[in-house]
């Protein structure tokens, strides 16, 4: 699934990423990379995806939350709030 398809409060796992090379460049050095577990803090129809990785927050536009792919992380269905 793709990242803003996901819910709220859950815990992902970055499973790929289909950016420009730049931007994917990017993504690693702020350590967004396949593997990582990833919070959805805020996924509203309209505007940025927030998402929390590594005690840090990121907003994501749609356009890239559209080409990072995550999947359910094992053993954390929801997170601790």
């Amino acid at each position: 699934m793709r990242l803003k398809e996901g819910k709220e409060h859950q815990i992902y796992e970055v499973t790929d990423l289909h950016l420009e090379p730049e931007l994917e460049r990017r993504m690693g050095a702020l350590g967004l990379s396949p593997g990582t577990r990833i919070e959805i803090v805020n996924n509203q129809k309209r505007g940025a995806v927030i998402v929390k990785f590594r005690g840090v927050r990121f907003a994501f536009g749609r356009r890239i939350a559209d080409h990072i792919y995550i999947k359910e992380a094992a053993g954390c269905r929801e997170a601790a709030r």
